[in-house]
């Protein structure tokens, strides 16, 4: 009976939603824009992104085995404490997942004398630490290849607040609920084998550098065809509702057209969206919206965006932000925390790394808008 239920459910939400669009566009006009939107998102965008993902795995793969990535972990590990209420040791994986994705942080997790530099309640918060600066390279990169060189950084600052909320919220909230996580050790409870460590093989820098590169680069096709779902099913349902009709005010089933009930619903609370991250236009909401499934499918919005003219210096570094802080954490936080052990805590992780990802956008906001007045 409960796949019965779910069943019916699931058929009733479909229904709904392409019969909407179905009345809207007209169903073949509906199929054909699906098609061709998807269609067009796969050549101009993720092969697009495919391309950053390989060229930035490559890099992060060369900063990492060259101790790059351990060098700039050891600089910021006297800010660990004071800001994340974590031991030093955490900054190693902020660094791992801003150069590749938010689970790079619990591969760590599950080395043994890793975990046990935390207390439970400080490894517990490890998933919204980590998830805050998941992806954040390749965002940083795409947003600097649509021609923004400084609007991103501003940006990484607003994620930053936002991991520091984020992070602090958790384990507020984990306490709140557990106190005795405050004194107790964490523990791992996969025995996994211990982190890998680069060791010297004796090969020359040349080969060194070239097997870096080629492996980072494999690794980068990993990461980009894994975003090829997302932006192709994601992005095409939320262009379905974020854009209009063809430039000649009808339906022709081409790409990129829609019902626009996004911006219609976001214009009537336009004035919360403009306070808070001083959206210039409705449509941009559609970026958040996607981030919280997948910042690959968020970034596959913006060439569209800018092409429309909608996206300023503001919105790169607000999108930035929201993307690197939130990136797909409604799709991992599930799966991150259970692999730590702590399913039961995932609705809290995902309350607190809302709020962070709203703070992060903000804090970018204003921070643009101090920018400005000088």
């Amino acid at each position: 009976m409960k796949k019965l239920r779910s069943g019916l459910i699931c058929l009733g939400v479909l229904t709904l939603i392409f019969a909407y669009l179905g009345h809207v566009m007209g169903v073949s006009n509906m199929l054909n824009t699906i098609m061709h939107t998807a269609h067009d998102l796969l050549l101009n965008t993720c092969f697009f992104l495919m391309a950053v993902c390989v060229l930035m795995g490559a890099l992060s793969r060369l900063l990492l085995d060259f101790g790059v990535v351990d060098l700039i972990g050891r600089l910021v590990k006297p800010l660990m404490k004071p800001l994340f209420n974590l031991p030093g040791e955490a900054s190693l994986g902020g660094m791992m997942t801003f150069c590749s994705d938010n689970p790079a942080i619990i591969t760590l997790a599950k080395d043994r004398k890793f975990a046990g530099k935390f207390k439970t309640y400080q490894f517990i918060s490890l998933t919204n630490f980590g998830t805050a600066f998941g992806m954040g390279l390749i965002v940083i990169v795409f947003m600097m290849g649509q021609g923004f060189v400084w609007q991103p950084l501003v940006g990484l600052v607003g994620a930053f607040a936002g991991a520091i909320v984020s992070t602090r919220l958790m384990q507020l909230f984990t306490l709140k609920s557990y106190p005795e996580y405050r004194d107790r050790q964490a523990i791992v409870q996969d025995t996994g084998s211990e982190s890998e460590e680069v060791k010297d093989s004796g090969e020359s820098v040349f080969v060194k550098v070239l097997n870096a590169l080629l492996d980072g680069g494999k690794s980068g096709v990993e990461v980009g065809m894994s975003i090829i779902p997302g932006v192709l099913i994601i992005s095409t349902m939320v262009m379905l509702l974020t854009f209009g009709t063809s430039a000649a005010g009808t339906y022709t089933g081409g790409a990129y057209e829609g019902t626009e009930l996004l911006p219609r619903l976001a214009g009537k609370v336009n004035v919360v969206f403009d306070w808070m991250f001083g959206f210039n236009d409705p449509h941009l909401v559609a970026f958040p919206i996607t981030a919280l499934g997948a910042v690959g499918a968020a970034l596959g919005v913006v060439p569209k965006f800018i092409a429309e003219g909608w996206v300023n210096g503001n919105a790169v570094a607000v999108c930035t932000a929201i993307g690197m802080c939130w990136s797909g954490y409604m799709s991992t936080h599930t799966a991150m925390l259970d692999s730590l052990g702590y399913r039961n805590l995932t609705s809290k992780a995902i309350g607190a790394h809302t709020i962070g990802g709203l703070v992060a956008g903000i804090v970018a906001h204003w921070i643009m808008v101090l920018i400005s007045l000088f």
